[in-house]
């Protein structure tokens, strides 16, 4: 197995671990979850450029690589939900502000993960249909720009989250700014995951509709 396959294979099991710390209680397991999944991240970049620089894609990474991220985004997602969904009923999440006398939060709905998961579910399914017709469908910009867009909201909902654990000085930075941006990156991931899904199945409407 060559070193990019490793790395691919080393996401599930950081994802494993970083679920571990969602759900375990401890003094930093918010911390250690932070620190598992910004290091799957980091998989995902370096295996994907290691392969292309040093011409080692294949059969194996084409088709993990991908699963192995969406494991990893759905599954931060659906454990933050949870998370967050306890975190409220304790009194325990942070409000970001307020308006109408209503508290607006940093939280993943449900609903949210829904829209995230069916897009993944959808475009995996697409492609997997389009293979079959022996098209190759390449990954474009909209999709990127998602991409970024998880993995900073879920590292900025994780900070949330774990700064309670720092040091004073740290936790200080942190706190006044980083609700207000999860928030924004988490909407900004919504529309973007829902946009960039909705046009990908647009401009490759005939692999689908040829079939109907």
């Amino acid at each position: 197995m060559n070193l990019p396959n490793k790395l691919t294979v080393s996401r599930f099991v950081l994802t494993a671990a970083f679920l571990w710390a969602m759900f375990s209680r401890s003094a930093v397991n918010d911390t250690l979850a932070l620190m598992l999944f910004s290091l799957a991240g980091l998989t995902d970049f370096l295996d994907g450029k290691i392969a292309r620089d040093r011409k080692l894609i294949t059969s194996f990474g084409t088709l993990m690589d991908p699963l192995a991220d969406k494991v990893m985004i759905c599954s931060a997602f659906i454990a933050l939900v949870e998370r967050h969904m306890r975190a409220k009923m304790d009194g325990a999440l942070p409000a970001v502000f307020h308006i109408a006398g209503h508290d607006i939060f940093a939280k993943v709905e449900a609903w949210m993960v829904v829209i995230i998961v069916a897009r993944e579910l959808g475009i995996t399914g697409l492609r997997l249909l389009a293979a079959s017709k022996n098209v190759v469908l390449a990954a474009e910009r909209y999709g990127k720009h998602k991409t970024i867009s998880q993995m900073a909201a879920i590292i900025a909902l994780l900070v949330m989250d774990a700064y309670s654990e720092w040091w004073p000085w740290l936790r200080d930075f942190f706190k006044p700014w980083t609700p207000m941006f999860a928030l924004v990156m988490l909407w900004l991931t919504v529309v973007l995951t829902a946009t960039s899904g909705a046009l990908y199945l647009w401009r490759n409407r005939k692999i689908y509709l040829s079939d109907m």
